[in-house]
């Protein structure tokens, strides 16, 4: 277990490492021996974890799914909830804003980008799916395109802030988003019920957070406590 626990921090250590060197110059310019240096590490120890520059940059693109967060009644509010929860993320975590810069860095023309949003697009599938299921939407809504489009409309939003005020002002963004865009896909008595609130990211992060390994990374749980949540 000593083990274990000493490969989890250290694979975590050379993907802040990875983060922070893909976040300052770049992918194309960022080398693996910068890494090293900044993590501290051995390149034997980097290499049993990633096997190139490439599987690094995959690994910073699944920080920003890696969260599981509390289930809620309305699968909905589970898709509201995640989109508030990445915003705050974002302006509180470096490693998952290197993962969405690194995600949209045009620059790095050798670097396969996509699965980074086609992880980000199937959540938000099964999210919508689910929802459709509960009859939480609106009987013309394409599940597939909806998803697109939010991903695609969330990508906007946070590079308009980040550009406008370095994301101070994501959340509330992220709010307005949410309110021109569920009223086009939900039916009105669960569109009632939903909080798209700015505070709702902080009240669910409240809640508490472990980390746990998923399939040889660290991925967090947002834990459910005897806190409101607005759902």
């Amino acid at each position: 277990m000593a083990r274990q626990e000493r490969a989890i921090r250290t694979r975590r250590t050379i993907l802040e490492a990875a983060a922070a060197v893909f976040d300052e110059r770049g992918y194309t310019s960022a080398t693996i021996g910068e890494i090293l240096d900044r993590a501290g590490v051995t390149k034997g120890a980097l290499y049993f974890h990633f096997g190139s520059k490439e599987e690094l940059a995959l690994g910073v693109f699944e920080e920003q799914l890696a969260i599981t967060l509390p289930p809620q009644s309305s699968k909905l509010q589970e898709l509201v909830d995640s989109g508030l929860v990445l915003a705050r993320r974002l302006r509180s975590e470096p490693l998952v804003r290197a993962s969405v810069g690194l995600a949209l860095d045009q620059g790095a023309m050798d670097l396969d980008r996509t699965p980074a949003f086609r992880m980000w697009i199937d959540q938000n599938v099964q999210m919508l799916a689910e929802a459709k299921a509960q009859g939480e939407l609106l009987p013309h809504v394409d599940v597939a395109e909806t998803a697109e489009l939010l991903v695609g409309s969330f990508s906007g939003v946070q590079l308009l802030s980040q550009l406008r005020c370095q994301r101070q002002d994501l959340e509330r963004r992220i709010v307005v988003m949410f309110e021109h865009f569920l009223p086009s896909i939900t039916v009105p008595a669960v569109l009632a019920r939903l909080d798209i609130s700015a505070e709702r990211a902080a009240r669910v992060l409240a809640q508490g957070r472990v980390e746990v390994p998923v399939q040889g990374r660290v991925q967090v749980q947002v834990q459910e406590q005897a806190v409101s949540t607005g759902a």
